[in-house]
């Protein structure tokens, strides 16, 4: 896999999250459950952060989408990631395992210094993938997507 420092350099911006976590309202009509269970994660060190976006220009960086959802959990060597009930639509999830719990990406040389993952396992190249890459369809039953952190260090 190769790795340039403009994508790995937009995930550092991916998750200086704003809130806490995510709000869980029960389901409610229209509404679905979404969750993502996370792998590989190397320790139980710090936390994960995740966002959830329906928005293109707001992934990986959900600070761009003002209705994404975020969510913050302890970390362990796996994960469950629950996001609420949203509404039907074209999600994609980014997340990092935010090892010395201070809420951002650390970087050496522009690359990340901590792991991230991505909806759908979405490959990395280059960069972050694209929206399309992550994106994953919500209606009806619940969705639980599975993701691998990945670490270069």
């Amino acid at each position: 896999m190769r790795h340039g420092s403009r994508p790995l350099l937009a995930l550092a911006l991916v998750l200086p999250l704003a809130g806490a976590g995510a709000s869980e309202p029960g389901p409610a009509a229209g509404l679905t459950e979404v969750s993502v269970v996370v792998t590989g994660l190397r320790n139980a060190k710090g936390q994960v952060l995740a966002c959830l976006t329906a928005q293109p220009k707001g992934f990986p960086d959900c600070r761009k989408d003002p209705a994404a959802r975020n969510a913050i959990v302890p970390a362990g060597t796996t994960v469950r990631i629950s996001f609420g009930a949203v509404p039907a639509g074209r999600y994609a999830i980014s997340m990092i395992h935010d090892e010395n719990a201070n809420r951002k990406m650390d970087m050496a040389l522009m690359m990340p210094k901590e792991g991230y993952g991505f909806s759908r396992d979405a490959p990395v190249r280059m960069g972050p993938p694209k929206f399309d890459k992550a994106a994953f369809d919500v209606s009806g039953a619940a969705v639980e997507q599975q993701a691998r952190m990945r670490y270069l260090f």
